[in-house]
């Protein structure tokens, strides 16, 4: 009893041990709070790499894929089965992202990105990409087609402490009607179309094009363009045939018919070979023409009139045919409307097309509904570079740096076509990866040798999402490890205090020492006098340490807050880590750790103070007092 009534004594006189007391809590209160950060930033780092990875992963070695996805499923079904919860193919090739910003001149902008082709129906079944959308109708499934409104104002994953953003409430089908009408509005407006010979006055005043100079060929590229764009060619034909003084003005349909004659026996008019096809469509309708009004003419005036020999009447009659065709007026190119239609859609990473200003708010350089162009290799060898325009649908946001500024999401049946990854033979489709997602409990590392021992390491790599950042979270594990022994070296710094406090207190007490040890004290009961004051030490100041760390955590934002205001700068920017609020993770078996190693310390300090004072011999602590 005498033992704790004089350690509670010296607890309360001796202020020089509240030096080691507050040491002590100051040691034990960083450790929590520190393991607690880190905790959560790996715990935040890890969930979002997982978020899109799936648990196992079975990747092709080569660009172009592997074939037949279906038979590599149903292989890894026979092979680990039991473990499987759910598999979707999935198709990752490198990319340039071209957009057009709105602003400075429509300056176009390229980005390098990973382009993925996913497939919309099971990709949410083996990871969490659906949660990382900004649509809540796209996170319970996600659609390739643009939704008309109710994209997300507010960041979901922040909360109501989210800053909110404005620009994504005209997101969807009204900001792509409100640019396509923007863009029609700048668009250089054109010559208003020429009326049809039904519909213009007598005294229209269209004029016939100008012949094409001698010694230019141009015909010969009317086989060209033909072959490149034959509809457009037959439209033209046929819009010809239907407005018959489209190419001639009223001085021409005045002048007598003979001119025509005189103009082709006297050579004016260019050679059948030189003359470009729109000059020959027209000369032919305005035969026909005269055919209908003057029935009687004959055939080697209506040759002459067009210049032609005897040789070409068959040529002649075949186009006359084809002119004579019903549906040939019918045939009509179809018009890209942005205002009622979309290209295939896309899911772009935040960071791309974002970006956070000064004050932490969110800019979007484009919004869902804009298009972007997308140009990545072909699957053949040697690739090809091939381009397309999407449509921007979603965005992605996983608050990862690394994925939101480099992936961008397509439907797998796009991007199989686009880069030729369907066997024409069989129809089977090439895929670049298998994500696979394992039931509750079961070990990634267990399955992924499994599936090593089944595909060749040659043809096939399979990893876990651990192996595929593994550097990134080991780095960050060695990061928390050192910081663990740099701050453990705080205690063991409180523990010296306790040390020297407790010697000079042995010295200082001698004659006490003496006289306990005369009026019966053992050496084990001095011994455990000290080392019960260093217990005593040491749960004082664990327990104020715990106290203080949890509090601290508890409130870390709001003291980062007035932290930020004090000094002028923000103590934890937003526009760095893509964090609202520093995440925490308080661990109870980390707590329990680092209270037990100070108090530990604090005993072991302690001991070699209680040892001398032990062996004191009374008459040898009592002759010099």
């Amino acid at each position: 009893m005498y033992k704790l009534l004089l350690c509670w004594r010296y607890l309360r006189t001796r202020y020089i041990a509240l030096a080691s007391v507050i040491s002590v809590t100051l040691g034990v209160a960083t450790m929590i709070v520190v393991n607690s950060v880190m905790a959560g930033f790996t715990t935040e780092m890890e969930n979002r790499i997982h978020g899109i990875l799936s648990d196992v992963v079975l990747e092709s070695t080569t660009l172009e894929g592997m074939p037949d996805a279906e038979w590599h499923m149903e292989q890894i079904q026979a092979a680990a089965g039991e473990w499987i919860e759910a598999m979707t193919p999935t198709v990752v090739v490198p990319a340039m992202l071209s957009f057009q910003t709105p602003y400075g001149g429509g300056k176009w902008i390229t980005r390098p990105v990973h382009l993925i082709g996913i497939d919309a129906a099971t990709q949410g079944r083996v990871s969490d990409f659906s949660k990382y959308l900004q649509h809540p109708d796209n996170r319970k499934q996600l659609s390739w087609d643009l939704r008309q409104e109710g994209y997300d104002i507010r960041d979901h994953q922040g909360g109501s402490e989210a800053r909110e953003r404005p620009q994504m409430a005209a997101a969807g089908w009204l900001h792509r009607i409100r640019r396509a009408r923007y863009e029609e509005m700048l668009r250089p407006k054109k010559n208003p179309p020429v009326a049809s010979s039904s519909q213009t006055e007598p005294n229209s005043s269209e004029q016939r094009p100008a012949p094409a100079p001698a010694g230019t060929n141009r015909s010969a590229s009317a086989p060209e363009q033909s072959h490149l764009n034959p509809i457009r060619l037959l439209h033209e034909k046929n819009l010809s045939d239907s407005e018959p003084t489209r190419f001639q003005s009223p001085s021409e349909e005045s002048e007598p018919s003979g001119r025509e004659s005189q103009g082709g026996a006297s050579g004016l008019k260019l050679p059948s070979p030189l003359r470009s096809r729109q000059t020959a469509d027209s000369e032919e309708v305005a035969v026909r023409r005269r055919n209908t009004e003057s029935p009687d003419r004959s055939s080697q005036e209506q040759g002459a009139a067009l210049g032609h020999s005897g040789s070409t009447h068959s040529a002649e009659s075949t186009r006359s045919a084809e002119l004579e065709d019903p549906f040939a007026g019918r045939v009509q190119t179809e018009t890209f409307d942005p205002s009622r239609q979309q290209h295939t859609g896309a899911v772009l990473g935040m960071g791309l097309i974002s970006f956070r200003d000064a004050e932490g708010d969110d800019r979007f350089v484009l919004l869902p509904g804009d298009d972007v162009k997308l140009t990545f290799p072909t699957a053949g060898t040697p690739p090809k570079a091939i381009s397309d325009t999407f449509t921007i649908v979603d965005l992605y946001e996983s608050k990862m740096s690394e994925y939101d500024s480099q992936f961008v999401f397509v439907p797998i049946e796009k991007l199989q076509e686009l880069r030729g990854m369907i066997d024409p033979a069989t129809g089977a489709r090439l895929v670049s990866s298998i994500q696979i997602k394992l039931k509750p409990g079961v070990d990634g590392n267990m399955v992924r040798d499994v599936l090593r021992t089944k595909f060749r390491p040659e043809l096939y790599a399979v990893f876990t999402w651990q192996d595929k950042q593994g550097p990134l979270l080991n780095a960050v594990r060695m990061e928390t490890a050192i910081l663990n022994v740099l701050l453990f070296l705080i205690i063991c710094v409180s523990g010296f205090g306790i040390l020297a406090i407790f010697f000079m207190i042995v010295v200082e007490k001698t004659r006490d020492i003496g006289i306990l040890k005369s009026l019966g004290a053992s050496s084990q009961g001095v011994m455990g006098i000290f080392l019960s004051y260093g217990l005593l030490l040491g749960l004082s100041g664990s327990a104020a340490g715990l106290v203080l760390g949890l509090l601290f955590v508890r409130y870390i934002n709001q003291i980062a807050d007035l932290l930020g205001k004090l000094t002028g700068r923000p103590l934890f920017d937003p526009q760095i880590y893509y964090f609202y609020k520093i995440p925490t993770i308080v661990q109870p078996a980390m707590v329990g750790w680092v209270v037990l190693g100070a108090v530990s310390i604090a005993v072991l300090a302690s001991v070699l103070p209680a040892l001398r004072a032990a062996m004191l011999r009374p008459v040898e602590a009592l002759r010099y007092e």
